[in-house]
């Protein structure tokens, strides 16, 4: 046989060799598709599904006795006719700024504290401290201090009294009801926003902070020119992830101050949502409550997400 009768047998092979290496790259997505089945489903159970769930019955009238009714956007209309909507929602943003704020300033003021520990046993310490009451559950907390600041026999009335300060009616007077559960949710869940801050810290270039020092800045230059700008992206996340949090807050609220408080004043959107779904069993109508926290919640999100491109410093 000659050179150029060979020729075609070998290009003839090369569609055979690409139609296996085709069936073992399938094959592999396969696997990969595998691996992932477990999460997706979980995905779909527990978050698409019930989100598109909620869709549907926001859109109808059902007190799961009887069978569901469509009812159009009148679950809408008649939630934007409630005062009582507008009320916890003035109530839940007022607890989610107060949230993000405090966290965010004690968060990174505690972690500053700490980075500058020269010892690393306290240091190791007071990280275990801080962090402790966040690994605490929120009824155990709530519990804890609706104890703690009871008007008639908690300790900070008792020792109060001792030294002839008459301390205010925390959870019954509507001007520190809300007040104190936010001071509640700052000593549970500071030690997350300090991790935070800390694992940031830990990130900027000492030599940017040497080398400022050696231009001649100060202590507050550089962390204003220096800190706060390589600290940037941290900060950013830490307002995302407390905002989200905040604006969900239910079970302090819940279980320190039931039925929203005196004359409404803890009571939160999701509070509402809750006595509207599990309470009177309307369930339709809490639908459409839950897709309004969503979409308050994404365009919040969305708008922190635009301001960040104004003021967030990527490395």
């Amino acid at each position: 046989m000659t050179l150029t009768q060979a020729r075609p047998k070998r290009r003839a092979a090369a569609p055979r060799q690409a139609a296996r290496g085709g069936g073992r790259f399938r094959r592999g997505e396969w696997v990969g598709y595998a691996f992932l089945s477990p999460a997706l489903l979980l995905f779909l159970a527990f978050v698409a599904g019930p989100f598109v769930v909620a869709i549907v019955l926001a859109f109808f009238s059902w007190d799961m006795l009887t069978p569901a009714e469509f009812n159009g956007v009148g679950n809408f209309t008649e939630m934007f006719s409630d005062p009582l909507l507008y009320e916890a929602l003035a109530n839940t943003f007022v607890f989610a700024f107060a949230s993000v704020v405090t966290h965010l300033g004690g968060g990174l003021l505690l972690a500053m504290g700490v980075n500058r520990m020269m010892n690393r046993a306290l240091s190791y310490f007071v990280r275990t401290t801080l962090f402790f009451p966040f690994v605490i559950s929120w009824a155990a907390v709530a519990l804890l201090w609706k104890y703690v600041l009871d008007p008639t026999f908690g300790l900070v009335t008792h020792y109060a009294g001792e030294i002839g300060v008459q301390p205010p009616e925390w959870f019954t007077d509507p001007a520190w009801a809300l007040p104190a559960v936010i001071a509640i949710d700052f000593w549970h869940t500071i030690g997350f926003t300090f991790v935070i801050m800390l694992a940031g810290l830990q990130t900027v270039p000492r030599e940017l902070h040497e080398a400022a020092r050696v231009d001649g800045a100060r202590p507050h230059q550089v962390f204003w020119r220096v800190t706060l700008p390589m600290m940037s992206p941290t900060i950013f996340f830490a307002a995302v992830v407390t905002f989200i949090g905040a604006f969900q807050i239910f079970d302090p609220v819940q279980i320190i101050t039931p039925d929203g408080g005196p004359e409404n004043s803890t009571i939160t959107i999701v509070m509402y949502l809750y006595q509207k779904g599990f309470q009177s069993f309307q369930i339709g109508y809490a639908a459409a409550v839950s897709i309004l926290v969503f979409v308050i919640m994404m365009a919040v999100t969305l708008l922190q997400f635009w301001g960040s491109r104004k003021w967030v410093h990527q490395q």
